[in-house]
């Protein structure tokens, strides 16, 4: 099978909408709207050339930080794995494009965001097989897959600095202070 993985930046076009599908898992969604920008020499201006719009599906906790952090509007950064699906209405073809979002985040360069951490209550109640679908009716094409919340996977979780020997960053990682060399140093 062939994944693509994509990154993309934008904008919160829409509501984010919550749910809980019949399977039990949360379940969010929002669009996303993304801009190209470029610089005309003539104006010495950047003007706004193209959007795209994306639909973001999120499961389980994903699902859930998003909707009490993530409004109409704000800026934001969205990985995951991209699904362009086609449909057919009234006789006409239509593509869209998905993404099945692994990470999300405020684009920080265009504000501030302020992070609270979540306890797991029973962190492998966020393991386990995907859900059948499709799990609820929906406007529009049904959402693909069904990851976790990241949990088990690389860079989820961060490690701590005991199980590092010696304290050492890996190479090309920075310092508390943003400079390479060994944490803490001065």
């Amino acid at each position: 099978m062939n994944e693509t993985y994509v990154t993309v930046t934008g904008n919160v076009a829409t509501k984010v909408d919550h749910w809980t599908s019949p399977s039990g898992l949360p379940v969010a969604r929002f669009r996303l709207a993304s801009t190209v920008r470029r610089f005309d020499r003539q104006s010495r201006r950047w003007a706004d050339a193209s959007t795209s719009f994306y639909t973001v599906w999120a499961w389980r906790g994903l699902a859930g930080h998003l909707a009490s952090s993530v409004a109409r509007g704000e800026p934001v950064i969205v990985r995951g794995q991209l699904r362009v699906v086609e449909d057919e209405r009234d006789g006409r073809r239509y593509l869209s494009a998905e993404l099945l979002a692994t990470t999300v985040g405020h684009d920080l360069t265009r504000g501030t965001s302020a992070f609270v951490r979540t306890p797991r209550a029973n962190p492998e109640s966020t393991r386990g097989p995907a859900p059948a679908w499709p799990p609820v009716a929906a406007a529009g094409p049904p959402p693909f897959g069904a990851p976790g919340d990241g949990a088990g996977t690389p860079g989820s979780d961060p490690v701590p600095e005991e199980a590092v020997p010696g304290g050492e960053l890996l190479p090309g990682a920075l310092a508390e202070d943003g400079v390479p060399g060994q944490r803490g140093a001065s």
